[in-house]
């Protein structure tokens, strides 16, 4: 909790009229479980803004690269299935699961981008639309050249520079 709160303070531009007493007050053992559980495998969460759909604050990996115990891994279970040779010890999908957390879409994605500079040298999966998927193709985000990028790769494919980027709605 105080490194939370110690980051919170810290960064006041990632979360502008949000109060750290009302963000503490919706930690859940639960929450607080999949925090640590972020922060242990080097994603330094933090609050990057209020989502009014689901009425929730939202944390996020806001480490300056790929959180680095969250490299290496295919996209999902199943492009892990179909890797027969030098296999990933796990999957993006898998290890959200694991979390309790769910994977950046390309708007939160591009959200945080907007709170600092992330993934100047690595890059980060994100979710991926079903029709892209079903092809058998993955997304993934980084930060180059002063501007946010997506692109594509093959969902079997992993990096030892792409991790992926969580959230967490409180």
């Amino acid at each position: 909790m105080r490194i939370l709160e110690k980051r919170f303070i810290s960064h006041p531009h990632r979360h502008e009229n949000i109060l750290w007493e009302n963000v503490m007050a919706r930690l859940t053992d639960e929450k607080l479980s999949s925090l640590l559980k972020m922060e242990i495998s080097g994603g330094e969460p933090d609050v990057i803004g209020y989502d009014e759909k689901s009425e929730s604050f939202v944390f996020c990996d806001c480490a300056p690269e790929s959180p680095v115990g969250r490299r290496s891994l295919c996209y999902d279970d199943i492009a892990l299935e179909k890797r027969r040779q030098a296999r990933p010890q796990g999957s993006v999908l898998g290890m959200c699961e694991q979390m309790g957390i769910e994977l950046l879409d390309e708007v939160w994605y591009r959200r945080l981008q907007q709170t600092g500079e992330y993934d100047t040298k690595t890059s980060s999966w994100i979710l991926t639309p079903k029709d892209i998927r079903e092809k058998g193709g993955a997304l993934f985000g980084d930060r180059r050249y002063g501007h946010v990028f997506i692109y594509h790769n093959s969902a079997e494919s992993y990096y030892s520079s792409r991790g992926f980027r969580g959230l967490l709605k409180v």
